[in-house]
C-alpha cells in the first residue's frame, strides 16, 4: 500500500466515496479504492509519459514538458476512476428502475393475497428479473439477524433508486405506524406510474426535436455536403482520394454514433 497518512488525505477530499462504494457494490473501502486508483493511474500517466518521451525526440522538443504531461495524465485516471463509481451507480439505478413497478405489484399481489410482509419479500425476491436481487438483500440482512425495520432502513440508506427508495419508505413507514401496508404499497406505485407515463410523453416531446437535428446533421447535410462537392470539384479540377474518401465516410459512422449512443442515453428506463 501506498503510504497510509497520504492515502488518508485524499480520501478526505471525497467524503461520498465511502458510500458511493457501498451503493455501486464494489468491494472495497474508501481507503483501498483510493491506493489502488492511486497505484493504476500512476502506472497509466507512466506509459503514457514514456510514449510521449518518444514524440519529444524525434519532434526535437523540450524534455521540460514531460512533467505537465505525468501530472495532466495522473489527474484524467484518477478522475475517471471516480466517474466509473458514479457510472456504474447509474446502471444500477437504471437496472432498477425498469423493474420496480414489476417488483411492487408483484409484491402487492403477495400481500393482497393474505402472504405476510416477510414472505411476500422473499417469495418476491426469488422471483423473475434484476430489481429483484435488490429485495434479496434485504432477506439476506434479515438473516444475520436484524429487524425487518432495520433491514428496510439500511436498504433505503444504499439504494441507487429512487423509486426503490420511496416504496421500501411507504412500506417501513406503515410497519412503524402499525398499519397495513397495501395500502400506501398501493398509492406509492399509481405515483410512480403517473410519473413513468409523463416521462415517456416528456421523452416523446424531446425525441420529435432530436429526430429532426438527427435528419439535418446526419443526413441530409453529409448528402448534400457530398452533392456539393462533386459539382464544385468539377468545376475547379480538383479530385479526392481513396484517403481522403475513408476519412469522410469515419466521419459519417462516428457521427451516426453518437446520436445512437446519445437515443439511447435519454431513453427512460421504464417498463408499465
Amino acid at each position: 500500500m501506498l503510504k497510509i497518512d497520504f492515502v488518508n488525505r485524499i480520501v478526505l477530499f471525497f467524503p461520498m466515496l465511502k458510500n458511493e462504494l457501498r451503493i455501486a457494490h464494489l468491494p472495497y473501502t474508501s481507503i483501498q479504492y483510493v491506493n489502488r486508483t492511486l497505484k493504476a493511474s500512476a502506472l497509466y500517466a507512466l506509459l503514457f509519459t514514456a510514449l510521449f518521451f518518444f514524440v519529444l525526440q524525434k519532434a526535437g522538443l523540450s524534455e521540460f514538458f514531460l512533467a505537465p504531461v505525468f501530472m495532466i495524465i495522473f489527474i484524467l485516471f484518477f478522475e475517471y476512476s471516480l466517474i466509473k463509481v458514479k457510472s456504474k451507480i447509474r446502471k444500477r439505478e437504471r437496472e432498477i428502475d425498469r423493474e420496480v413497478l414489476f417488483i411492487g405489484r408483484y409484491l402487492l399481489v403477495k400481500l393482497y393475497s393474505g402472504r405476510p410482509l416477510l414472505n411476500a419479500i422473499m417469495e418476491t425476491s426469488s422471483s423473475r428479473g434484476i430489481a429483484s436481487k435488490y429485495l434479496k438483500e434485504i432477506v439476506d440482512d434479515i438473516d444475520t439477524g436484524r429487524t425487518i425495520e432495520d433491514a428496510l432502513n439500511n436498504a433505503m440508506t444504499y439504494s441507487p433508486s429512487n423509486k426503490l427508495r420511496r416504496i421500501l419508505f411507504y412500506i417501513n413507514n406503515a410497519l412503524q405506524l402499525g398499519i397495513d401496508v397495501t395500502k400506501p404499497l398501493e398509492s406509492v406505485l399509481e405515483e410512480i406510474t403517473r410519473e413513468e407515463e409523463l416521462e415517456i410523453k416528456k421523452y416523446g416531446k424531446k425525441l420529435n426535436t432530436l429526430v429532426i437535428f438527427y435528419m439535418l446533421a446526419a443526413i441530409i447535410l453529409p448528402s448534400l455536403g457530398v452533392a456539393m462537392f462533386i459539382v464544385i470539384s468539377s468545376f475547379i479540377n480538383f479530385s479526392i482520394d481513396f484517403n481522403g474518401l475513408l476519412i469522410f465516410i469515419f466521419f459519417i459512422v462516428v457521427l451516426q454514433f453518437l446520436f445512437i449512443t446519445f437515443f439511447k442515453s435519454i431513453r427512460p428506463m421504464v417498463n408499465l
